[in-house]
């Protein structure tokens, strides 16, 4: 199903989301969180994606190999990223302790957090239409 030819003010509702989170979050930290929403929803074509723009904007591979086991890679993400990441787990899975929240707390400002959690909410969004609706990631070339 092509949901932006069937529900169109439904995908542009959810395009207007995207275009938010995109002016209020940083570019490196937006395209982790985007990527790591991904890989725990496991949706290939938002990965595939959200990997590309990432490269294309100068982000380094091992970075975003890293993104599936990032506790384990401490010392490739800052505090600030760790928390953010701690976030989209917690987001994604709906399980937001105090710890992360306190964490998110000490390295994002009130407004920082509360614009994760939209762009976090936003992908959770992608996910699941790209999933429900079976959209493949392009071909390799």
């Amino acid at each position: 199903m092509a949901l932006a030819d069937v529900v169109p003010a439904g995908y542009a509702a959810v395009a207007q989301l995207e275009k938010y989170g995109r002016a209020n979050v940083e570019p490196t930290v937006l395209h982790l969180i985007k990527i790591r929403a991904s890989v725990l929803n496991g949706c290939a074509f938002c990965i595939d994606m959200h990997t590309t723009e990432a490269l294309a904007d100068g982000e380094n591979q091992r970075r975003l190999f890293a993104v599936a086991a990032w506790r384990e890679a401490a010392g490739f993400f800052t505090p600030k990223e760790r928390a953010a990441l701690a976030l989209t787990d917690a987001v994604t899975r709906v399980e937001v302790s105090d710890e992360v929240w306190a964490e998110a707390a000490k390295e994002w400002s009130e407004e920082e957090v509360a614009n994760l959690i939209i762009a976090i909410g936003t992908i959770n969004v992608w996910n699941r239409i790209v999933i429900s609706t079976r959209q493949p990631p392009p071909p390799l070339a």
